[in-house]
C-alpha cells in the first residue's frame, strides 16, 4: 500500500502541471507515474508468491489477495488518469476550476482514509481482529464510506458544470475530460472497497 500511496500522491502534482499548463511536465510525471506502478506490482507480485500455502495465515489467503487486488486497482487508476492527461492538452475551464478541485480533493481524501486503514493491520493482528482496535477500524471504514458519498456528490455538481461548459470545449476534450472524472471518482469508489473487505475480513473473524 505505501508503494500505491506514492503513486496516487503525483496526482497532485499532475494536476498543478495541468493548471500550470505545463504540458512536457504531465509527460514527465506521467512517466514517473508508470514507473511507480509498476514497482507496485512487483511488490504485489512478490507477496503473491511469497504467502506460506498452510494453515498459519492469520486471517484467510483469499481475502488477504483481494485486499492486495483492489490495492492494486487503485494504483491503476492513478496512472490511468495520467495516462489520459498525456492524450491531448486539455484546460481546467474557469467555469468548472473550482468545483474540480472539490472533487479531486475529496477523492484523495478517500484515499488517504482507506490507506490509514491498511496502516492499522499490524495493529489487527496483534489484536487478533478483534476489541477495541476493530472498532476503531469499523468506524474508520464508516468514514471512508461518508467521503467516499460526498465525493458522489460533489461530482455530480461538477458534471453540471461541464455540461453548461461543453461548447467552450472541442468533442476530443469533452469526452477526455468526462474519462478523467471517471478515473478520479474511482479512486474513492475502490478505496470504498477496499475499506469494506477489510470490515469484512474483521466479521469474519
Amino acid at each position: 500500500m505505501n508503494r500505491v500511496a506514492a503513486c496516487v500522491h503525483l496526482i497532485i502534482s499532475l494536476f498543478e502541471a495541468l493548471t500550470a499548463k505545463d504540458y512536457p511536465q504531465i509527460a514527465s510525471i506521467a512517466q514517473e507515474m508508470s514507473k511507480r506502478e509498476h514497482e507496485a506490482d512487483l511488490t504485489k507480485n512478490d507477496i503473491r508468491n511469497n504467502l506460506p500455502s498452510g494453515i498459519f495465515l492469520p486471517i484467510d489467503k483469499s481475502s488477504l489477495l483481494e485486499i492486495l487486488s483492489l490495492q492494486d486497482n487503485i494504483a491503476d487508476c492513478a496512472e490511468d488518469i495520467a495516462v489520459l492527461l498525456t492524450f491531448h492538452n486539455l484546460e481546467i475551464l474557469p467555469g468548472f476550476a473550482n468545483e474540480f478541485q472539490a472533487f479531486l480533493k475529496k477523492n484523495l481524501e478517500t484515499f488517504e482514509k482507506g490507506y490509514d486503514i491498511i496502516k492499522e493491520m499490524e495493529q489487527l493482528l496483534e489484536s487478533s481482529f478483534g476489541g477495541v482496535e476493530a472498532e476503531k477500524v469499523r468506524k474508520m471504514v464508516d468514514e471512508v464510506a461518508f467521503k467516499e458519498h460526498e465525493a458522489d456528490l460533489l461530482q455530480a455538481t461538477l458534471l453540471k458544470k461541464m455540461f453548461h461548459q461543453s461548447d467552450a470545449m472541442s468533442t476530443p476534450a469533452f469526452f477526455l475530460w468526462m474519462k478523467v472524472i471517471q478515473e478520479v471518482a474511482a479512486l474513492s469508489d475502490e478505496s470504498e472497497r477496499l475499506a469494506n473487505r477489510v470490515r469484512m475480513t474483521l466479521e469474519v473473524k
